[in-house]
């Protein structure tokens, strides 16, 4: 068991040079593959020792997304459920409306670097898939965005944003139609033009040097929040949680704030319950396992085959994590947890209500568990990571829980 004065060199040593965290991470890939990622990890690591590249990061985050995102307290709400603070890094106040934008210019900055001429992605919940049209669009390049039949369908305002960035929005119709058969997709359509363009991963999994790569780029959220939360109350919060599917912006707070002696929740998807193909919690029921390229802990069955999976938030429906999350679990210096469909619909209600912002369901997630945290009265300042707003859920949600009363 690791405890946080056990990770003062942590970004330095994880993961390994084959791109593992403990026994998780890897690159499992066709022999086609391996010498195209050797040089993604070979050009990585030129550039992010770069100060000119550094610099042209800094100034797009600043100029162009708007970075530093503020941590906001939420005054009221905290009133409403109990004597806990709750504080929020206000990542839906990025260009775009979420973090995903955050790792989205780093790729696309690499992709300009290697001579690249298209960028290609999946997208579950869409802000992932705006993110890098987006990015595409800023630095002139092709860009096809692969996102299941049922998530276009929840997801509309994002399929039609992405449309108009200038990207080709490609239907996935196998399996259970969402992430995961996107990103089943999005890897056949990488094989077949790997060597003019880029697979540019959409959180923390995939086979190396993706985990480490989208874990850099998004490590900014933290290191921000941990200045300005101290700036602000003049002590670090006593919990940061945040919410895991692939699990990027949860990596991307939790970095800055593991070597200190705070408490770290991952929040997973409980869905409908605790049966196969009712939620989507990897780390709470999966075992080791191997998908996508990358071992990690993985819902999987007897056969060691992808599990059914499901969650309101199309961006958390996955069946595994990214295997820095199941490092960090497994040598306990995170603990996961997880929240129902009811539980995140109520705190996303009550964010809208007592504090004017409408969050990302995925989000939800991760304030449900504060709120949670809240009403026990464990915990005197809580610090979420707010990854996205709703605009995207909103026509869902109001055709699903109509504006909430049900909760008040």
């Amino acid at each position: 068991m690791k405890t946080y004065r056990d990770f003062d060199r942590y970004m330095k040593d994880f993961p390994d040079k084959n791109g593992y965290f403990g026994q998780y991470g890897g690159a499992f890939l066709p022999p086609q593959l391996v010498p195209v990622f050797e040089e993604i990890t070979d050009s990585y690591h030129k550039i992010c020792h770069s100060a000119h590249f550094i610099s042209e990061l800094r100034r797009i985050r600043r100029e162009f997304q708007g970075r530093p995102t503020p941590v906001y307290n939420c005054e009221r709400l905290s009133r409403q459920i109990g004597n806990s603070q709750i504080y929020l890094k206000r990542e839906d106040l990025n260009h775009t409306g979420a973090h995903k934008i955050n790792h989205c210019m780093g790729e696309g900055l690499l992709a300009k670097f290697m001579g690249k001429k298209k960028l290609i992605a999946e997208t579950g919940a869409g802000q992932h898939g705006v993110a890098l049209a987006t990015a595409a669009a800023y630095f002139g390049l092709e860009c096809d965005i692969y996102m299941g039949e049922v998530d276009i369908a929840k997801q509309h305002p994002n399929v039609v944003r992405m449309k108009m960035l200038g990207a080709n929005v490609i239907p996935a119709t196998h399996g259970l139609k969402t992430l995961k058969e996107a990103v089943d997709a999005a890897f056949e359509g990488y094989m077949k033009e790997y060597e003019h363009s880029i697979y540019c991963i959409g959180s923390v999994v995939g086979p190396h040097p993706f985990p480490m790569m989208v874990r850099d780029f998004q490590a900014v959220v933290g290191f921000e929040a941990k200045e300005q939360f101290v700036a602000m109350t003049g002590a670090l919060p006593d919990v940061v949680c945040a919410s895991v599917g692939g699990g990027s912006n949860a990596l991307g707070i939790f970095e800055a704030f593991l070597p200190e002696p705070v408490e770290i929740v991952g929040v997973e998807p409980g869905g409908r319950g605790n049966n196969v193909g009712d939620h989507a919690a990897s780390m709470t029921y999966g075992k080791k396992g191997v998908l996508h390229g990358f071992e990690s802990m993985l819902l999987q069955d007897e056969n060691g085959e992808p599990q059914t999976v499901y969650s309101i938030a199309s961006g958390l429906d996955y069946p595994s994590v990214g295997p820095e999350h199941a490092y960090l679990h497994e040598c306990g210096r995170v603990q996961y947890d997880v929240i129902s469909d009811e539980e995140a619909m109520e705190a996303f209600f009550f964010l809208c209500r007592y504090e004017g912002i409408i969050p990302a369901i995925e989000s939800a997630h991760a304030l449900a568990y504060a709120l949670r945290r809240a009403r026990a009265g464990d915990a005197g300042t809580i610090l979420v990571n707010l990854s996205g707003r709703g605009d995207k859920d909103i026509d869902y949600i109001y055709e699903k829980y109509g504006t909430g009363e049900q909760f008040f």
